[in-house]
């Protein structure tokens, strides 16, 4: 009959019931996967996933009705209809302001998220333990227009030349777009500010080295045909898609780990739900040892000394951030260029 409600099922995950409901229900219209397609391929991915969010505050990128209906993101847990077992983590916004988020310790939550409609999943780069303490640096390389993935997988390989030079070692993926993403375990030791003051300091050496490539520049207006490197993604509360996570495109990518001899030659369209879980069994995860060394970064720290003492202080915060010490002015710079003295 056309009205009846499809089944429910419970599903075991990590010693934990786990509701799946609507298992028909097409999220990826363009390749006809289902809400169930998404809730199994996070089970299979298990052991990838758990490695990139356990233990981390997690923002819930969700579509309840699939990527072509409303989307929106969840910072906080509601308070109720909540199974007893789900964990959550404080963390505090750069207002101020804090929320309980979903803090993953193990496949059961990826799976309860995944059956509220979580598709893409936006850990924060820190622990449950110290929420103000990133352990992750994150370089987000974003292609401008004029420049595809095989210009980020380039600026890539000059993130890993620098990373080499410092004894330090990148885990690259696919950001599941046309972007390259490279993570650094570091000790959990320092601010946001700090962090981000790094990874600044990181940018503007591979800029340096492939200014006809790289861009630390803010202001899309002076980027031009260059591979961005988006600083701000270690602002606070900013987050990115994780490794293993979906993204809401129309082949349904994958953000999947590769290993620096991959990176050059992949197809990031060629990572999909269906294929990263066979990948995964077949090859094992690239990204197996990324907690092994986490790294100092008072080499990077130094770097960024030194180039404020050269007169490169700190670059703008996002929009939406309240205003920082020492930050330059908010303003673009063909409208900065103009004072009001210039029309008197």
């Amino acid at each position: 009959m056309g009205g009846t409600k499809a089944a429910v099922t419970e599903v075991e995950v990590a010693g934990h019931s786990v509701r799946l409901s609507s298992p028909d229900r097409v999220i990826f219209p363009q390749r006809g996967f289902t809400k169930a397609d998404v809730f199994h391929y996070y089970l299979a991915v298990g052991d990838g996933i758990m490695r990139a969010l356990r233990d981390r505050p997690t923002t819930l990128q969700r579509f309840p009705e699939g990527i072509e209906g409303e989307a929106f993101f969840q910072k906080r847990v509601p308070t109720r209809g909540v199974p007893p077992w789900v964990t959550t983590a404080q963390i505090t916004f750069p207002s101020g302001r804090s929320a309980a988020e979903l803090c993953p310790v193990d496949l059961a939550h990826v799976a309860w998220a995944a059956q509220m409609g979580t598709i893409v999943f936006h850990p924060w780069p820190v622990r449950a333990a110290d929420t103000d303490s990133p352990d992750e640096l994150r370089i987000d390389l974003d292609p401008q227009p004029g420049t595809d993935f095989a210009d980020a997988a380039r600026a890539a390989g000059e993130v890993r030349a620098v990373l080499d030079e410092l004894g330090a070692t990148g885990w690259p993926k696919t950001s599941g777009g046309r972007g390259v993403h490279v993570y650094l375990r570091i000790q959990p030791r320092w601010t946001f500010t700090e962090v981000r003051r790094a990874t600044i300091a990181l940018a503007r050496e591979v800029e340096r080295r492939q200014p006809d490539l790289i861009t630390t520049a803010w202001w899309k207006e002076e980027r031009g045909s260059r591979v961005f490197v988006d600083y701000n993604q270690m602002a606070r509360d900013r987050t990115i898609a994780c490794a293993y996570s979906l993204r809401a495109t129309a082949r349904a990518t994958v953000s999947t780990p590769v290993t620096w001899d991959e990176l050059p030659d992949v197809d990031p369209d060629d990572f999909d739900l269906r294929s990263v879980p066979a990948r995964l069994a077949e090859r094992g995860d690239p990204h197996a040892e990324i907690d092994d060394s986490p790294y100092d970064i008072t080499p990077l720290l130094e770097w960024a000394e030194r180039d404020a003492a050269a007169g490169q202080g700190d670059l703008p915060y996002p929009p939406d951030h309240p205003k920082m010490p020492g930050e330059p002015k908010r303003v673009q710079p063909s409208r900065a260029k103009r004072s009001p003295e210039d029309d008197a």
